[in-house]
């Protein structure tokens, strides 16, 4: 078959964007994918119209409106609650994987599941020390649990409401290929529940045996505190007493960062450049530690002698986790002013399940960081809702709840679940107004929220990913691209003629491709340009479209063997001490297990 230049040009461009994300970590992905739709649509291949149709697509707002919703639930109290509720008279780690694997798979069958992860993570953190248990034992398999509960159904995760966005978009001419229909709320459920089951059969007998034993973050630093903390006292005769934190020359050492000064008990930090020192303070400092003989050569200056770090009761060690929309993403810690910013020193940066050694101004934040921070008492409660960071640390005692309207935020989102039940009953030529529509009954409960006060306005904005709604605009838009160049059609002609007349072959080639491409790239971006192909395959085979959408929107949601594969499998990463092998090691055998799960249970749900 013979390609246009359009064809090879928007294949060439695909596959650049989809090379750069594997060979650049750091590359911004929503820049990256609307960098790509620029440059067709300037090139000629599809209209401004096609290229930004994807911004004003029904899951773009669906996804927004759920957000905003999972925010109130969460500033109201009612995740928090559950998930306290639910471990705290577990007595060991067998009975609350039990527990979190009930309310966990449950809540995210519902809720988006990166939302659910985030507020269980500080809860199973919390359980894990109390009881001196590895969080690494829990952690992942709430990531996985998450995942899921998430494909049973249409709500679960943004994958899947990525891809019933395409199918609603689609003109009534187009619906002439079978199968090609929007979703139903728990249409997924005939394969999205037998999968979930298996896979938390799995988790809950073989998962234990395959998962590490780690100590977390503020473990290791109580075990090796000298590995990560030097404490030196000015003596009372010295030349540093009375001078200000600059004068003494303590501002820009080679390695080392004053985090904090204990004066007589007292706790000043973060420490700025005009602090006064005193004789008897006992300076704290953190980075290169083997540098040391630097503060020895100042004079007056000593080892501190006999001190407890990791338990003054003015002390505030935080843990949290970077979130892709960081703002200081790329830039190393001294020159983004993160101290300036957010009055918090960083004490440690752990990447992978290790920290990491040398200056810690140097570092550079990438997305997934646990950083360990020396704060004020105000920090959680400041940036408990913040969209910068995961909290990792235990919230107990933050007043930023308003439990008065956990009632009323529950009642809404029962009703956000009734609307969209009575919604999927609906046919769209019978609602030409879209009052039953997700996106509507998503972003209008959301409205009610903020009008009821469960949520405040601020709080919904916060709440809203501008990164990943950009991503999956820009994503449907490069799909579009794959389409009306033809690049699409010689795709699904070529793998028609390598899989014969076995439509089987072609599930499960599809199946794979997603799999692979989802664990190295954006699983929503995977799902937006692999379905344009799907439909072409079905429409020049001639055979349902319906099983090659599923398997689709199933293999882009069940990520399991990598870290960036999907971001709850990120987000736990740094707090459980996981290094890559890690996910490999658990994740492997699971998504086997979840294959051969789907691949049967598709073809007999939704017939060729």
């Amino acid at each position: 078959m013979d390609l246009s230049w359009q064809a090879y040009f928007t294949l060439g461009i695909t596959a650049a964007v989809f090379i750069t994300l594997q060979i650049q970590r750091r590359a911004s992905t929503d820049i990256l994918f609307l960098g790509a739709l620029l440059v067709l649509t300037a090139a000629g291949v599809i209209s401004v119209e096609e290229a930004f149709a994807g911004f004003s697509n029904p899951a773009v707002l669906t996804i927004a409106g759920l957000l905003a919703i999972t925010a109130g639930l969460r500033t109201s109290g009612v995740l928090d609650w559950l998930g306290h509720k639910l471990l705290g008279t577990a007595k060991s780690e067998k009975q609350a994987l039990l527990r979190l694997t009930a309310v966990t798979t449950t809540a995210s069958a519902f809720l988006l599941n990166t939302a659910v992860v985030a507020m269980l993570m500080p809860v199973v953190v919390s359980w894990c020390r109390r009881r001196n248990i590895s969080p690494s034992r829990l952690l992942l398999p709430v990531s996985y649990l998450a995942i899921l509960g998430g494909v049973c159904t249409l709500i679960g995760t943004s994958t899947t409401l990525v891809v019933n966005g395409e199918l609603q978009q689609r003109l009534p001419e187009d619906l002439i290929i079978a199968g090609t229909h929007p979703l139903n709320l728990f249409e997924l459920a005939a394969v999205g529940i037998p999968c979930a089951l298996v896979g938390s059969i799995f988790l809950i007998t073989i998962g234990p045996k395959l998962l590490p034993f780690r100590s977390g973050i503020i473990k290791q630093l109580d075990e090796q505190r000298r590995k990560y903390l030097v404490e030196m006292q000015i003596q009372p005769d010295s030349l540093l007493a009375d001078q200000t934190v600059e004068q003494a020359g303590l501002r820009h050492l080679d390695g080392l960062f004053l985090i904090e000064i204990d004066r007589a008990g007292h706790i000043i930090t973060p420490v700025t450049p005009n602090t006064i020192l005193a004789a008897d303070d006992i300076l704290v400092f953190t980075g290169a530690v083997d540098t040391i003989v630097e503060l020895e050569q100042l004079p007056g200056l000593l080892p501190a002698v006999e001190s407890e770090f990791s338990h003054h009761p003015e002390r505030h060690l935080v843990e949290v986790v970077l979130s892709r929309k960081f703002p200081l993403l790329n830039s190393n810690i001294r020159e983004a002013s993160f101290r300036q910013r957010y009055n918090a020193a960083v004490v440690a940066v752990h990447r992978e399940g290790e920290r990491l050694e040398g200056k810690v101004g140097d570092i550079t934040l990438q997305a997934g960081d646990t950083l360990l921070l020396q704060t004020t008492s105000d920090f959680v409660s400041t940036y408990r809702n913040s969209k910068d960071f995961y909290m990792v640390s235990s919230v107990e005692g933050v007043e930023t709840r308003h439990h008065a309207k956990a009632s009323l935020a529950l009642i809404l989102l029962g009703l956000l679940i009734l609307w969209l039940v009575v919604g999927s009953l609906f046919h769209a030529t019978d609602d030409p107004l879209g009052i039953t529509s997700p996106a509507i009954a998503s972003l209008g409960i959301a409205v009610v929220m903020v009008l009821t006060r469960c949520l405040k306005p601020s709080d919904a904005r916060n709440a809203i990913n501008i990164q990943v709604l950009l991503t999956i605009a820009a994503a449907l838009g490069l799909g579009k691209a794959l389409s009306a160049s033809g690049a699409a059609q010689a795709l699904a002609t070529t793998m028609l003629s390598l899989a014969g007349e076995n439509p089987i072959w072609i599930l499960l080639g599809l199946y794979i491709i997603t799999v692979v491409l989802t664990e190295t790239i954006s699983n929503n971006a995977v799902a937006a340009m692999l379905l344009p192909l799907a439909i072409e395959i079905a429409q020049a085979g001639d055979i349902n479209a319906r099983p090659l959408i599923i398997a689709i929107t199933l293999a882009a949601s069940l990520s399991f063997i990598t870290p960036i594969g999907y971001q709850t499998n990120l987000m736990v990463m740094g707090p459980g001490g996981y290094r890559s092998r890690d996910y490999l090691r658990c994740g492997i055998p699971l998504a086997i297990l979840m294959g051969i799960c789907a691949l049967t249970i598709i073809p007999q749900a939704w017939p060729f």
